[in-house]
């Protein structure tokens, strides 16, 4: 299962904090479609998760999994960099 340091956390809470995001909203994992590399994700804000998402909650941050990206990243750790107004996740083996 996908794991989130405390700045991706952070970084998650502070995106979904908007007043005009909708409660139990979070970020979304998935497969970028068309893409030639089968392990090239994209991230999005959704405000609820698709029916075969899974959903990992950390610190009241939540994140939607895709079902194809599920097993990409399994054992992984979600990180972000975080700079002023801008955000980079970064997704890495668990130590």
């Amino acid at each position: 299962m996908l794991t989130l340091t405390e700045n991706a956390a952070d970084a998650i809470r502070g995106i979904v904090a908007s007043p005009e995001i909708p409660d139990g909203a979070g970020l979304r994992i998935a497969t970028q479609p068309g893409a030639t590399d089968p392990g090239a994700l994209e991230v999005s804000l959704a405000d609820v998760p698709a029916d075969s998402d899974q959903v990992v909650e950390d610190g009241g941050a939540r994140v939607f999994v895709e079902e194809g990206a599920v097993e990409l990243l399994d054992d992984k750790l979600l990180d972000a960099e975080i700079e002023g107004h801008e955000v980079g996740f970064l997704i890495t083996e668990l130590p």
